[in-house]
């Protein structure tokens, strides 16, 4: 019954359009201000180096189980559940609703980015990181000029949205991902040319395994799963636009690489120039919007101007990879699932999803008071999605791989019926049974203050 649906369906049209498009889905702003905020926090070293572990682990495995389902199906994650196994319908579903609230406030922050871009170009910053926090304060406080960027850059998720997967989608990663990893290559040159870069590059890279404790050892933990856009339906969406030809062992090792390397290279921005100005590396989102501009600033008007306009840019582009991926999740479900056509879906999810972002907005300035479980709007979007949501999604989708779908199938389908060979299927396989399972239970744990 699923077969004309599948006939009709858009697909990637080169392996590196999709190679780009999933690791840009995966590069978001937790790549470039939460990694090197928790590396500062967490110890350096140590903490990278148990990082890279859990993305050796958690982020291959779990992401070739979600290639896997969604190439096999060829449909978005409610379908390709319902088609595989009914009973595991529901995870779709989570899937879809994770993606849903996470763009109910993600264009907001996305917002802030291009506002900066602006801020930078007009020589708003400031060697002072208390005016710079003032100036971050003013505008997520505000109630028109938040909103008003968030609107543009909701504008933008649907232009290229609206285009579908080859000439939408894997243009604008095709164009976007080399973009920014030459943006992050200029930043990392000026980086290392500071006074006490040197210092800077040993406290993130030189372990030191007195620092590894339990509360650092989950916060990696979290960082690595959480970073990958994993157990929300993004890679088993973008997969179903898969040729039956793509390797997918070799994409889910290339996918996670290119994330990691993106969360090290802004470490590496971030963390030496932090030193160097001696300004505090534990300054949570304020890294990337108090601290950096500050940084910026102290290089002079002319220097700081290119500097900042280059690293804001380059902030706009990481959210945007994201996003991209987050709507077309909903978008691919309602047409796959409610047969809408690909403009009405964008359409009229743009404009719920901005009237839940205007929300989201003013609950970081006059609805502050306005708040349930003790957050905000913004706050608890951000909690529900990314700390119960998106694990269980984790969770039952390496479960499903592991013991409910058929070993024989999914060794077919991740071998292209034998024609590639994958000599760790059996591990693989172990894995989800039983490891990365657990893995994610401990960071579901943590997420709801059990842990």
């Amino acid at each position: 019954m699923q077969e004309p649906k599948v006939s009709q369906r858009d697909q990637f049209v080169s392996k590196i359009g999709f190679i780009l498009a999933a690791a840009g889905s995966a590069v978001g702003l937790g790549n470039i201000w939460r990694f090197p905020y928790l590396a500062g926090k967490n110890g350096g070293g140590a903490f990278v180096l148990f990082y890279l572990s859990c993305v050796i682990v958690l982020g291959f495995g779990l992401m070739l189980a979600e290639f896997i389902i969604g190439r096999h199906t060829q449909l978005s994650s409610v379908d390709a559940f319902k088609k595989l196994d009914k009973r595991f319908t529901f995870v779709g579903g989570m899937g879809v609703l994770a993606a849903f609230i996470i763009m109910g406030y993600y264009p907001v922050v996305g917002g802030w980015s291009v506002a900066y871009i602006f801020k930078t170009l007009f020589g708003e910053l400031s060697t002072d990181a208390a005016v710079m926090g003032g100036a971050f304060d003013s505008l997520i406080e505000g109630m028109f000029s938040p909103i008003f960027w968030t609107a543009i850059y909701m504008i933008a998720n649907i232009v290229i949205v609206v285009k579908g997967i080859s000439t939408g989608i894997e243009r604008a990663s095709k164009v976007m991902l080399p973009t920014l990893f030459g943006l992050l290559i200029i930043l990392v040159i000026r980086s290392l040319t500071l006074p006490n870069a040197a210092e800077g590059l040993r406290y993130l890279f030189v372990p030191d395994f007195s620092k590894l404790t339990g509360d650092v050892m989950m916060a990696a933990l979290g960082q690595a799963f959480f970073s990958l856009s994993l157990g929300m339906g993004c890679m088993i969406t973008y997969a179903s636009y898969l040729s039956k030809k793509e390797n997918l062992v070799e994409n889910a090792t290339i996918v996670p690489i290119l994330d990691t390397l993106v969360a090290l290279l802004a470490g590496v921005v971030i963390i030496p120039a932090t030193v160097s100005f001696g300004f505090d590396l534990d300054s949570g989102p304020g890294l990337v919007f108090v601290t950096v501009p500050a940084i910026f600033a102290t290089m002079g008007p002319i220097i700081g101007r290119i500097f900042g306009f280059i690293f804001f840019f380059m902030i706009a582009i990481a959210a945007l990879t994201s996003s991209l991926s987050l709507l077309e999740v909903v978008v691919s479900y309602l047409i796959d699932n409610r047969g809408w056509d690909r403009k009405k879906a964008v359409t009229i999810t743009s404009i719920i999803l901005f009237i839940i972002c205007i929300a989201s907005s003013l609950s970081m300035g006059i609805w502050k008071d306005k708040k349930l479980m003790d957050m905000n709007i913004f706050d608890l979007l951000d909690w529900f999605a990314n700390n119960v949501l998106l694990p269980l999604g984790g969770i039952f989708i390496t479960l499903f791989v592991g013991w409910f779908w058929d070993k024989d199938k999914v060794k077919a389908e991740v071998t292209n019926d034998g024609s590639i060979k994958f000599t760790l299927f059996n591990v693989w396989i172990f894995l989800c049974r039983f490891i990365i399972p657990i893995i994610i239970l401990l960071v579901l744990l943590r997420g709801i203050g059990l842990i």
